[in-house]
């Protein structure tokens, strides 16, 4: 017997079928969280990107003849992430997961064909920039997209794969570039990595579909709400202080040249100009306010900057070291900080597995946030007769600390804000390791090249002392051609001024570790409510195990109307299922109609 047209008719709109009905995170299906997590490790993986470049920056400086210019190659890249990641956070909430996410991939992409087809040095770090402006924004939406996927306590182990990826990418960036650039030279080494991209893009646009609550927006009001003034003035202020330590410490300018002065003022006027427009004016601040008045994200996210700090003064320096004291080649150099690859890769599993067994992070962090100290004051005592050991696996103590201490300090600011926050949480807490990053490498040459000034005019003299000692200060490959008693004192030199580095680096993990002291364990199984959900109608919650049809549509029925409209978080818009909670009926009279 037929059934009556109306009694075929679904009881609420959107019901009829609730396979199509836009599912949370933790709801999607295996094979799509594969999907997904193979498309944004994938991206992770292409941070190749951010070590390429010093493997190849005498092939490029022979090319452009602009050597000068070689280092805003990667100052740039540094600079645009550094004021860009944080804005991504943001955009997660605003665009959406997938937006947010497919938005840093173009930039990667862009940045990475331009550097291919550039034709001048201007060219080449702009694109760089471009590059820059994409590659922190990978780190971050995939870090995002983990933590919506995985409950807290098996988020660390999700972030320490996450972090294999990236590190392997890390670790093989540069031995990658100097294999390409002498295979098909260096513009292929960018130009090979498209094809990644685009598989990445293709596996996050078909299986990046689950949402998360919100409010739908247009995009005018989506526009609105992107925080441009505050990403500008970052941005200012970071370039204007980089700016000084390389007209200050790299040229040698006096405290009274205009340019010294006059970045001195950028940056002061910026920074007062950031804290305005993010405190009084911004929308959605890149810099959220809220945060700022806890106790637990200032001491996380100042860890972070410290560690940033130390990370990047020594994978910047440490190569250096063999190459003007030891007189190693630029591809055995770079090739010693494969094991501080490999330990951080190790580091951050290790983390993320014994946070899922154990549920704690506090004596972890403890216990192994002391390596970093003690593998730098290792690298402080490497001299020309150490052994191969201590030479090639000094520096595993720093990688695997500091891994450590980033996945935990993660999950600890993760675990004290609400679940809502997860995507705010993670920009701020990037914004202040991007900070690190930047400072790390520019106070770091600062300090290198102020040492560095003083050792050789106190060891090299006599007739043409001078022009030879400012060669020496930009020209570190010129050391191998020289006399051997000029030769002496200047690897002597160069020794001393790497090491005032890497105790400036010691300096910063030593603190780093004394601000993490005070933030306390908490149960990773237990977390703030979020305040969205403190507020929804109350229902019923019914057992999923064992459920009849009629049960499990009720309990869809349900879930259904105490969600919100789904915000683009994931490409989905709430229209697109008919599924409204304000104009459908109230629980309990929608549970009577299910009752009939």
């Amino acid at each position: 017997m037929s059934m009556p047209s109306a009694e075929r008719q679904p009881l609420l709109p959107g019901s009829a079928d609730f396979k199509k009905c836009p599912l949370g995170p933790r709801d999607i299906s295996f094979s799509n969280r594969v999907g997904i997590l193979s498309g944004v490790w994938l991206a992770s993986f292409l941070s190749v990107s951010q070590t390429l470049v010093p493997t190849m920056l005498a092939s490029i400086s022979s090319e452009f003849k602009k050597s000068n210019q070689a280092s805003w190659l990667g100052t740039a890249y540094l600079l645009a992430t550094c004021t860009f990641t944080p804005l991504y956070g943001r955009l997660c909430n605003v665009l959406g997961r997938k937006g947010a996410n497919q938005t840093a991939l173009f930039f990667a992409a862009a940045g990475c064909v331009m550097c291919g087809l550039s034709n001048s040095m201007e060219m080449l770090i702009l694109a760089r920039f471009l590059a820059g402006m994409g590659g922190g924004g990978v780190f971050t939406t995939s870090s995002i997209i983990v933590s919506d996927m995985y409950s807290i306590r098996s988020r660390g182990l999700a972030q320490g794969v996450a972090s294999v990826f990236n590190g392997l990418g890390l670790g093989l960036g540069g031995p990658f570039g100097g294999l390409i650039t002498d295979w098909l030279g260096w513009r292929w080494a960018f130009l090979i990595q498209m094809p990644l991209f685009v598989l990445s893009y293709l596996l996050t646009q078909y299986n990046l579909c689950y949402v998360t609550e919100g409010k739908g927006k247009s995009t005018k009001e989506i526009l609105k709400r992107i925080d441009y003034g505050g990403s500008a003035t970052l941005m200012l202020f970071v370039g204007s202080v980089l700016f000084f330590l390389s007209e200050r410490y790299n040229k040698n300018l006096p405290w009274d040249s205009p340019t010294v002065v006059g970045s001195l003022v950028a940056a002061l006027i910026s920074v007062v100009a950031f804290f305005v427009i993010e405190l009084h004016i911004a929308p959605e601040p890149i810099m959220a306010p809220f945060l700022l008045k806890q106790r637990i994200p200032l001491l996380v996210s100042a860890s972070n900057f410290l560690v940033a700090n130390c990370n990047f003064a020594v994978m910047y320096f440490f190569p250096l070291w063999f190459q003007t004291v030891m007189l190693t080649k630029a591809s055995m150099a770079g090739a010693h900080l494969f094991p501080n690859s490999f330990a951080m890769s190790t580091g951050s599993l290790f983390a993320g597995w014994m946070m899922h067994k154990t549920g704690k992070y506090k004596l972890l962090n403890l216990i192994f946030g002391a390596f970093p100290f003690f593998g730098v004051i290792g690298i402080c005592f490497i001299n020309e007769d150490s052994g191969f050991i201590q030479s090639w696996f000094s520096i595993m103590p720093l990688g695997f600390g500091n891994a450590v201490v980033l996945q935990t300090m993660l999950i600890a600011l993760l675990v004290h804000l609400p679940e809502n926050c997860v995507a705010i949480g993670t920009g701020f807490n990037t914004l202040f390791r991007g900070v690190g990053q930047v400072g790390g490498v520019a106070i770091s040459s600062a300090i290198f090249q102020s040492k560095l000034a003083h050792e050789l005019n106190a060891r090299i003299t006599g007739p043409g002392a001078e022009e030879l000692i400012t060669r020496l200060q930009h020209e570190a490959n010129l050391i191998i051609s020289l006399p051997p008693d000029t030769q002496r004192a200047a690897r002597d030199a160069y020794d001393a001024s790497l090491k005032a580095v890497f105790i400036y680096a010691a300096c910063s993990t030593f603190l780093a570790f004394i601000v993490r002291l005070p933030i306390p364990d908490k149960e990773l199984d237990s977390r703030p409510k979020s305040p969205s959900r403190a507020s929804e109608t109350d229902v019923t919650v019914v057992e999923e195990d064992g459920l009849g049809e009629e049960d499990d549509f009720k309990r869809r029925v349900e879930r259904v109307l105490t969600r919100k409209r789904p915000r683009r978080l994931s490409g989905f818009e709430s229209q697109d299922f008919a599924i409204d909670p304000e104009t459908l009926p109230t629980t309990s009279n929608a549970a009577r109609v299910t009752q009939n």
